[in-house]
């Protein structure tokens, strides 16, 4: 490479790639996970059915909160705040942009759909199809920057997925019960606290900024209990996508019938 091919701009390979590992592998798995999950809670989203269990209080993490006049009688727990505005504008519809900006602006997210969906690149050290490259600094992409924004908004969505997961350890005459739907509950909103704390801005809210941590010895202490699970931000991730999906799948197969709810106890 000469000064001047490097002065013009970015690095040209004219061979795809050297690597001679499956680099595609890795980019393929993950578009494979992310389209799943991304045609599953279209479904669901549209569906406006099986998403409420009255009898053992499980709602459908797809549905939390239901603020519509449209929410089936009981699942509604913050109250009725927007009317119901037909087939088009279902429930989840008033919750889902600010749970898919947290999702879509998350930095791991932005590496991986990057990856998968736009081959920007498609791995390291592989050409991308892209003849020039101008990152996070135009519209619509400059909106990854307000991340931290959605992180807030975050927060209260898995404080209301806590609320859901402690109502859901109802018995069948309306006191305390274990079901396996309770437990798949609990589990998916520990997995996604554990996402969201673990969260970039997470991390430099608690201890960015700080010129001598010796001086604020709880925010280093949370920093450090942070830091650790932010180096499984990306299994964190997936695991959290995974367990909303199985969730509300699960839900959903007893609000329709489909499925008994195996009871532990009442």
């Amino acid at each position: 490479m000469t000064v001047s091919d490097n002065a013009a701009g970015r690095a040209r390979i004219d061979a795809r790639t050297l690597r001679t590992d499956r680099w595609w592998l890795s980019p393929l798995l993950t578009f494979a996970g992310l389209a799943t999950f991304i045609v599953y809670g279209l479904v669901r989203t549209f569906m406006n059915s099986a998403y409420w269990v009255p009898q053992y209080q499980y709602l459908a993490p797809f549905y939390s909160p239901c603020l519509s006049e449209a929410c089936v009688e009981g699942s509604a727990h913050f109250g009725r705040w927007f009317p119901d505005l037909g087939f088009l504008i279902t429930p989840p519809l008033f919750v889902l942009p600010f749970v898919l900006g947290f999702r879509l602006t998350c930095y791991y997210y932005r590496k991986a759909y990057y990856r998968a969906f736009w081959f920007s690149p498609p791995a390291c050290a592989v050409a991308e199809p892209h003849a020039k490259y101008t990152g996070e600094t135009r519209f619509p992409l400059i909106v990854q920057n307000i991340h931290r924004y959605f992180f807030y908004a975050a927060i209260p969505i898995a404080g209301i997925l806590t609320w859901d997961a402690l109502i859901a350890f109802t018995g069948k005459d309306g006191g305390f019960g274990i079901g396996l739907g309770s437990l798949i509950l609990l589990t998916n909103v520990v997995l996604i606290w554990c996402y969201t704390i673990s969260c970039h801005s997470c991390r430099h809210i608690i201890g960015g900024r700080l010129t001598h941590f010796s001086k604020h010895p709880v925010r280093y202490w949370l920093w450090g209990k942070v830091s650790k699970l932010n180096g499984r931000h990306m299994q964190l991730a997936w695991a959290s996508l995974a367990s909303v999906g199985l969730a509300d799948l699960y839900v959903s197969l007893v609000a329709s019938g489909v499925l008994t709810d195996l009871r532990l106890f009442n």
